[in-house]
């Protein structure tokens, strides 16, 4: 096993939605250590949040499966083009499409433009998140709550109904919930309450998209190191971050990615209404 960092962190904060230049340490996307075996050679895959943290990490595995990736971000073109740099890198083409997902409109842009670009998509992974952290539910403002759920679901559900009639058989759609929708982090109210949603959206997605050979999963993480936590955490919080996990540490993106690589290959035929927790030993029940 990698001898990943453990807490106790630099102290760190940032502007939302975060860069990674701006991380200390920088994480590990997989970029030196993923190696493909084709096991989504000719696909096409969407992955919105896909500029950094576990979305770059998604996009270098499947890449190096053989997949086409389209990465869809907010702003941060700097990121973003680097993972491009590294899909192309493994010989596949990237499409980068800006914008923001809590707008319905843009969402249907995005899978026209998909495929325009790449053709069909036959995976679509929706990792985009929004967070902040509120001490007391009264500091908690009614746009911020309304934004995290236009982000986190709201988004989740456009871009599925934009994707899934165009999705061929044997599709894959893959959700990230997190393990906030079992154990809910109360500084993160808003946000834990979006991840149960998610859980149960996938579930009864899943049963309703089954007759139309698509599978719908979810990807369960635990505290992952990406530039979402020192832009949306207190500096204190990003120095013990993960600390308190059995392994003592937050994961790497690069250690959720193998998740996605199997959730989303052919051979998982009979998976679908599932949950992979990756959260280094928590139970997620």
């Amino acid at each position: 096993m990698k001898d990943y960092p453990h807490p106790p962190f630099p102290k760190q904060t940032q502007t939302p939605p975060g860069r990674l230049a701006g991380m200390d340490p920088i994480p590990d996307h997989g970029e030196e250590t993923w190696r493909g075996s084709g096991r989504l050679e000719g696909k096409v895959a969407l992955i919105t949040g896909g500029d950094s943290g576990i979305g770059r990490a998604v996009a270098i595995a499947f890449a190096r499966e053989g997949a086409d990736v389209a990465l869809a971000y907010l702003n941060e073109d700097a990121d973003a083009a680097s993972t491009a740099q590294l899909v192309e890198e493994a010989g596949q083409r990237c499409q980068t499409i800006a914008g923001d997902i809590a707008d319905p409109r843009h969402c249907q842009t995005l899978a026209d433009t998909v495929r325009e670009k790449l053709g069909a998509v036959d995976i679509l992974v929706n990792n985009a998140g929004h967070q902040a952290q509120f001490q007391e539910l009264e500091d908690i403002p009614e746009e911020e709550w309304r934004r995290t759920f236009d982000v986190n679901v709201h988004a989740m559900f456009c871009l599925c109904k934009a994707v899934a009639p165009h999705m061929p058989r044997g599709g894959v759609i893959i959700n990230t919930t997190s393990i906030n929708a079992d154990r809910p982090n109360p500084s993160l109210l808003a946000y834990a309450t979006t991840k149960g949603a998610i859980l149960n959206f996938t579930v009864g997605l899943a049963q309703l998209l089954a007759k139309r050979g698509i599978r719908v999963n979810a990807v369960a993480p635990g505290p992952v190191w990406t530039p979402l936590i020192p832009a949306t955490m207190s500096a204190e919080d990003v120095q013990t971050f993960g600390q308190n996990y059995p392994m003592g540490r937050p994961a790497q993106p690069a250690e959720l990615a193998a998740a996605y690589v199997m959730l989303a290959e052919p051979r998982a035929s009979y998976i679908s209404g599932a949950t992979i927790a990756v959260t280094g030993g928590m139970p997620m029940i």
